[in-house]
């Protein structure tokens, strides 16, 4: 067999359990894959000692006949998972250097299903942005090009959806805090699921807002998500907000039937200036869930359009605080001090260097809203505005709305250099769709569901209850399969 780095997980692990390929072989087509994509800049830790012994441990349990589905499944880990004994920077210099002596539970899971881990993934430093620009290694690129413009790949889950678009693993783990899987999972044409909060541990991911937080499956297919995120969850005693709820078999609730659902449509999601062809794709989707069986039902969701200011004050408050531990004291990057510094000399220059402009402008930010002028002011309002959109969301689904769909972004794939320097509110605006979901803790998931006039494409979004990511999923498979969605990028790299 040829291109195995192409398969789905679904494929791959049929064709293992036939006998057909084995592990080994699946991770040396995928790091022959990632050698020769160096251009694309997605794998930023290299592991293919470990990969190899990992897939070889694979091949012995499928002989064994007792392995899970990722069992021999070659996968990359966002670089904001701790890794144990592999660099684990969140992108940032001021962790240079830094080696956990722990694994985070996610990762954990997934190799003890038998996953392979190829190596540690690009992203924006400490999952702060929206086009993989701010982070320590450089950008990673989408492998989708036009006009022979390189493009971001979205954030901060950059690396693990270029990677995945490429073909260089069969899936890899991302994080969501406003929007970092589904965001670039819809910028490079792949799934990418956030399950509701609590559903996988945090554990040993690096913090950037403990309270919006989510890690989750970037796929090529919905089934694969399915698959992948199954292996994900679980209740973690060592996470005070692991939910202690049993996993589903996601996969086996991918029946394709969704007659008699309502999926709503949110009339607030119909944002001035709106390109064309976004909502000419959100009437589309609408008209294939119907025609799927489903009824589509026009919903009010009032407390939208202060979700993306509460956002904003919230994650960087949060930051601010999950960020004070880095102060050169305990673990990596500690400036040179000059003669005469002292303890808030060295605090103030460590992190002067270690922390890149984005994230100083959200420390600053977080800061500023805590301060004892401020908090009520800012914090606490952004509390009790999370709390009204969280109830809109919650009377949508008492009123009997199963799922809802919107866009998953306002834009493609911008080009890199766009956006980063020159205006960052600009930049924030990229996660109008999906903040809402993180703020109420709800599942989300961006299906890739057509190109736009440039050829690049367009994903949409499917907002579940929460806890029912099962059926989520199952709406996203009927979309997937009515959109028909097959493109792949042209490699140019």
């Amino acid at each position: 067999m040829s291109d195995l780095n192409k398969l789905t997980i679904a494929q791959a692990r049929d064709h293992l359990r036939a006998g057909d390929v084995t592990a080994v072989e699946l991770t040396e087509a995928c790091l022959g894959a990632i050698a020769g994509a160096e251009k694309l800049n997605a794998f930023v830790h290299h592991t293919p000692d470990l990969a190899l012994a990992r897939a070889k441990a694979a091949d012995a349990r499928i002989a064994a006949g007792n392995a899970p589905a990722m069992c021999g499944i070659p996968v990359g880990i966002k670089d904001l998972f701790c890794t144990e004994g592999v660099p684990s920077q969140a992108a940032s210099r001021i962790l240079e250097g830094f080696k956990p002596e722990y694994e985070s539970t996610v990762s954990a899971q997934l190799r003890d299903a038998g996953a392979v881990m190829l190596g540690k993934l690009n992203m924006d430093e400490f999952a702060m942005g929206s086009s993989n620009e701010t982070s320590v290694y450089g950008n990673a690129v989408n492998p989708w090009k036009v006009d022979g413009r390189d493009l971001t790949p979205g954030g901060s889950s950059g690396g693990s959806a270029a990677a995945v678009a490429a073909d260089l693993c069969l899936a890899a783990t991302g994080t969501d805090t406003g929007g970092s899987i589904r965001q670039p999972a819809a910028f490079t044409g792949t799934v990418g699921i956030k399950p509701t909060y609590g559903r996988c541990s945090r554990w040993g991911v690096v913090a950037f807002a403990s309270s919006l937080d989510q890690a989750g499956p970037m796929t090529k297919t919905v089934r694969d998500a399915a698959i992948m995120l199954q292996a994900m969850c679980g209740h973690d005693a060592k996470d005070s907000t692991s939910a202690d709820l049993p996993v589903p078999d996601f996969e086996a609730m991918l029946t394709g039937d969704i007659r008699g659902q309502k999926i709503g449509i949110p009339r607030e999601y119909r944002m001035d200036g709106m390109p064309a062809e976004i909502e000419a794709l959100w009437k589309q989707g609408a008209d294939m869930l119907r025609d799927a069986g489903a009824e589509i039902v026009d919903i009010s969701l009032p407390h939208t359009k202060y979700a993306l200011p509460a956002y904003y004050v919230i994650a960087p408050a949060e930051a601010s605080s999950n960020l004070a531990r880095y102060d050169g004291v305990r673990f990596g990057h500690r400036a040179k001090l000059g003669p005469g510094d002292g303890i808030s000399e060295m605090y103030e220059k460590t992190r002067a260097e270690g922390f890149g402009p984005e994230v100083q402008r959200r420390v600053m930010i977080g800061t500023y809203v805590l301060s004892a002028g401020f908090y009520d002011a800012y914090y606490n309002r952004a509390r009790k505005v999370r709390s009204l959109i969280k109830r809109d969301f919650e009377q949508a689904f008492a009123a009997g709305i199963d799922a809802i769909l919107t866009p998953a972004t306002p834009s493609a794939a911008f080009g890199l250099g766009e956006m980063a320097e020159a205006d960052p509110v600009q930049m924030y605006l990229n996660d109008v769709f999906t903040v809402t979901v993180n703020l109420a803790g709800l599942p989300g998931i961006a299906v890739p569901a057509g190109l736009d006039a440039k050829g690049l494409p367009l994903g949409l979004q499917l907002i579940g209850r929460p806890w029912e990511e099962g059926a989520l999923l199952n709406t996203a498979h009927v979309l997937e399969a009515a959109t028909g969605f097959v493109s792949k990028p042209v490699k140019w790299w």
